[in-house]
């Protein structure tokens, strides 16, 4: 029986910024996503959490020249550079990188931008949730992550939802629009109940769950709930208009 061929994996290494140099081998043409004005705050923050990979440039005899090309990591160099313009990272700041030297440059670029999978939207309503009861106030988790603080409070309301609700969510059962429907109640069994019903007819609209979950409540602004409150004072006054038995 062969022997198992053991893995070894790229060194990583710090190189100075200005050592590197975006390479034309990065598949990434089109721009989509974070912009890099917001990744760029983003590592301001946070520093960099995830390493440029690099590949050193070879002279024509084929020797290291000093300075490394980056063919995965495009955005996050660029963002690099955008702080070193704006003199808030230094020139030749060390950037953790990761050093290649075997196979293909774009067969790298292409395969960190594919080889990933997005963040399930109900994680990061969850992660919102759990930055909230750490402290951090709504303002400036949105100011942290690049969105209003109405975004934010919309998302920590989804993630209040119940946990029947977000289950299905997660595993694909109710889309985002029908989860956004069912908050307009806070009611956990309410909400549980409506999704039992919808689930066993053939109509789940978000409108008509929004009706399943407020039909019986009136707001005070309503002109029902006016129309009643005034028949109250008006049959108050008359009761204690009338004259007293004996007086």
């Amino acid at each position: 029986m062969a022997a198992t061929q053991k893995i070894v994996l790229n060194p990583s290494r710090d190189i100075p910024f200005n050592k590197l140099v975006l390479s034309q081998a990065n598949v990434r043409r089109v721009k989509a996503g974070v912009s890099i004005e917001a990744l760029a705050e983003s590592i301001a923050r946070r520093s960099l959490l995830q390493s440029l990979s690099v590949r050193p440039v070879l002279d024509a005899e084929g020797n290291e020249t000093g300075t490394f090309e980056v063919p995965a990591g495009g955005r996050r160099f660029r963002a690099l550079e955008l702080l070193v313009r704006q003199k808030r990272l230094a020139r030749t700041a060390p950037i953790p990188c990761i050093v290649k030297t075997d196979g293909l440059a774009e067969e790298d670029s292409l395969a960190e931008n594919t080889d990933r999978e997005a963040l399930h939207p109900l994680d990061q309503f969850r992660a919102f949730q759990t930055l909230r009861a750490k402290g951090q106030g709504e303002e400036e988790i949105a100011a942290a992550f690049g969105v209003t603080a109405a975004v934010v409070r919309q998302r920590l309301k989804l993630a209040a939802a119940s946990p029947v609700l977000l289950d299905a969510y997660a595993e694909g059962t109710m889309t985002l629009d029908l989860l956004m429907a069912f908050c307009v109640s806070d009611d956990h069994a309410r909400q549980e109940q409506v999704w039992a019903t919808i689930q066993r007819g053939w109509n789940k609209e978000p409108h008509i769950i929004r009706r399943m979950l407020t039909e019986g409540s009136v707001r005070a602004s309503d002109r029902r709930a006016l129309c009643r409150h005034r028949g109250v004072r008006s049959r108050r006054r008359h009761r204690d208009a009338r004259p007293v038995p004996g007086g």
